[in-house]
């Protein structure tokens, strides 16, 4: 059985993380490694803090309600193209990170990342990370956002 951590621990715990990457890894930030780098490290500090549960990095398998013993895709339903369209169609979602325990519904937290220096649209991964609680029952969801001198800003979803 897992730990029941409150917000507030799992706030705490994901910050020594944070601060462990910033002490440890700053490298990767200042030169404008790819994200991938950046959240692998991430996600070995975050291993340190929830030990008993599973952190993985572009997890994308889900138990089939359907068929116990079967792992099919994780999908959400999210716009097409424009972001301020209603389309939707269900895509195959890679979080950054989850914090998990494999084969359960016992979802934790999920987390997206950016730098700074990315010209990619932070909507988006807003947008999935709205869908990954309401569409596949996550608790927490937490959009975060590093800069090359490794300041962050965190935004709880």
């Amino acid at each position: 059985m897992c730990k029941k951590y409150s917000k507030e621990e799992i706030e705490n715990r994901i910050d020594i993380a944070v601060d462990m990457l910033k002490c440890k890894d700053l490298f990767l930030l200042q030169k404008d490694v790819n994200e991938r780098g950046i959240t692998h490290k991430l996600a070995e500090y975050l291993q340190q803090q929830f030990p008993e549960y599973n952190v993985d990095c572009e997890y994308n398998r889900m138990k089939n309600q359907k068929m116990d013993d079967k792992y099919i895709t994780k999908k959400l339903n999210l716009p097409i193209v424009d972001l301020r369209s209603n389309d939707t169609t269900a895509k195959t979602v890679y979080p950054d990170i989850i914090i998990h325990k494999r084969g359960t519904e016992n979802n934790l937290v999920v987390i997206e990342i950016k730098k700074k220096l990315s010209d990619e649209d932070k909507k988006y991964d807003i947008n999935k990370l709205e869908a990954f609680k309401k569409q596949l029952g996550y608790k927490n969801s937490l959009f975060i956002e590093f800069d090359n001198k490794g300041n962050f800003e965190k935004k709880w979803i």
